[in-house]
């Protein structure tokens, strides 16, 4: 029970008008803050600026096979740098395409050639089967909705535990309705809740027995080496699919965007032989190959996979304070009056609020009137339609550590505002 629900009306009027008054001056202050996408700060921008000097005008611009790298041409990546992504990603070399900057944009692709052209080349193309359908785990992350939205694909939502999406829910979908072509996950830090899969979920995944042989899981582990406190490991899909001869059943993304540059990192896809070679067949139409120098240019700086991770380590000193700072405040501001829950995550870039039902969309209006820019309520579910309005992201990486503080403090500040005032209507 929070800590308004036993107070008398005047009691709770006072604390409200003097609640808002608080509110009314930090806003009439002109702040503007952003605490709103999972960006990375200037400070971890900074860690890979000596990325820049690995590849000069006398350096060799050659791959380790004499590829020079300032032509056309290896449209799935030079050979080091599929080698550094295989050991980072537990893949064969053969089982990968480097790609741009943007796994978004990879996984764009890959929906468009299922609608195009089909998963394989037996199978028929999504668009000339009538409706489409993709499982959601929910609350999930909001461009993986919006892509669905913007190509037509029917989302149906199922809900998240601390293991990872509810399987019996997957299962009863997936197993039961062969419009249902495939599924997004993000398993490791998930988007925005910070859920690692569990073991038994990958497996009960990779034994999935869709009613559509064209089902395909897009797995994107975007946060798979960003680790804050010690190392997590999450079981590999690809692996686990082969033991359950679903080998072609998942296509897995993931970059450097918030490893190295955020505009100017490596992507890329990992998937079975043969879902790489289908993939191949329709790309030699689109590229002659991605930025071969920007492959060249990670591989020189971070070298291996023991590179990456002690570049991360000095990630998590940067944004581990920030992880603390929100976590430290929201304990003493809204969860010792039991206003609002969360889990302090292990690692990736949010976490997740769930504030008292119906209350998520007034908050987050408060924020914005006060020049704080936090993530539209309702965003982490398919379209935007959060059923208990109760869900609020926070991203706390890209804001200044003061700024943050100030930013969470008043992000209190309004759910003790709104909790009073739904306590004064017996809500």
């Amino acid at each position: 029970m929070n800590a308004y629900a036993q107070k008398s009306k005047d009691e709770l009027n006072g604390q409200l008008t003097a609640l808002l008054s608080e509110y009314e001056v930090f806003k009439n202050e002109g702040h503007s803050l952003d605490i709103s996408r999972g960006k990375p700060c200037k400070e971890q921008l900074d860690l890979s600026v000596g990325m820049m000097d690995t590849l000069s005008s006398k350096s060799s611009l050659n791959a380790q096979n004499g590829f020079d790298c300032r032509n056309y041409g290896i449209i799935d990546g030079i050979e080091e740098a599929k080698e550094l992504f295989s050991q980072l990603f537990d893949v064969a070399k053969s089982e990968i395409v480097i790609g741009g900057n943007s796994s978004l944009g990879m996984m764009y692709d890959a929906m468009i050639r299922a609608i195009l052209f089909g998963v394989s080349e037996d199978a028929k193309p999504w668009g000339e089967q009538g409706e489409v359908k993709f499982v959601c785990p929910s609350p999930g992350y909001d461009r993986h909705f919006h892509l669905c939205e913007e190509l037509g694909i029917k989302m149906i939502p199922v809900g998240m535990d601390e293991n990872g999406p509810d399987m019996d829910a997957v299962r009863k979908i997936v197993e039961s309705d062969e419009s249902v072509k495939g599924m997004w996950c993000v398993p490791k830090f998930s988007n925005p809740t910070g859920v690692v899969y569990s073991d038994e979920v990958v497996r009960a995944i990779a034994a999935l027995k869709p009613a559509a042989k064209d089902f395909r899981v897009f797995w994107d582990n975007a946060y798979a080496v960003h680790d804050l406190y010690e190392r997590v490991e999450l079981l590999s899909l690809l692996d686990e699919c082969k033991k359950a001869g679903n080998a072609d059943m998942v296509y897995m993304f993931g970059s450097t965007s918030k490893v190295s540059f955020a505009g100017s990192g490596i992507a890329i896809l990992a998937a079975s032989e043969a879902n790489i070679a289908h993939a191949k067949s329709h790309m030699k139409f689109q590229t002659i190959g991605s930025d071969k120098l920007n492959q060249l240019r990670h591989v020189r700086f971070f070298k291996n996979t023991d590179g990456v991770y002690a570049h991360m380590k000095k990630h998590a000193q940067v944004i581990g304070t920030k992880f603390d700072i929100v976590d430290d405040i929201l304990t003493e501001r809204v969860g010792k009056s039991e206003l609002a829950e969360w889990i302090k995550p292990k690692g990736g870039y949010f976490i997740s609020l769930d504030v008292k039902y119906g209350s998520a969309k007034k908050v987050v209006g408060m924020m914005k009137d006060a020049g704080i820019m936090i993530t539209p309520a309702g965003v982490t579910f398919p379209y935007g339609d959060d059923p208990r309005d109760s869900n609020i992201r926070i991203a706390p990486t890209f804001t200044g550590n003061d700024a943050l503080s100030l930013a969470m403090k008043t992000l209190c500040l309004c759910i003790n505002i709104v909790s009073i005032e739904d306590a004064l209507k017996g809500k």
